[in-house]
């Protein structure tokens, strides 16, 4: 699916040396670079990444959930290493549900209402 979605770009960017776009591909975690990098480099739309360099962009680019990752035996034991149970990151937010939250009667009463458009 990401070596045929290879469009040309709209607009000025085509001039500015980022003509194509392109859909991202599976992702490939890996701790030790044991030919990982070469084995995968030629597969369009595969990115490859150390599990110290994990980001929650890699994962979820665009902020949309859902990206297959693969991950090696070492990188999956390395989230041990590199989070220990006491600094695993938490939620914000106990309710992720922005809308209900932005909608709901408190929240609007304390906004101000919306200013009225002048053309």
């Amino acid at each position: 699916k990401a070596k045929e979605s290879r469009k040309v770009r709209t607009g000025v960017g085509k001039i500015r040396y980022r003509r194509h776009t392109m859909r991202k591909g599976p992702l490939v975690i890996y701790k030790e670079d044991n030919g990982i990098p070469q084995a995968f480099r030629n597969l369009p739309g595969v990115t490859l990444l150390n599990v110290t360099r994990l980001h929650l962009l890699h994962l979820a680019p665009g902020g949309h959930l859902g990206r297959f990752c693969s991950w090696t035996e070492t990188a999956f034991k390395a989230l041990g290493e590199i989070y220990a149970s006491n600094s695993l990151p938490r939620d914000m937010m106990k309710n992720a549900d922005l809308t209900r939250i932005i909608n709901s009667d408190e929240i609007q009463r304390v906004v101000l209402p919306a200013k009225a458009q002048r053309r």
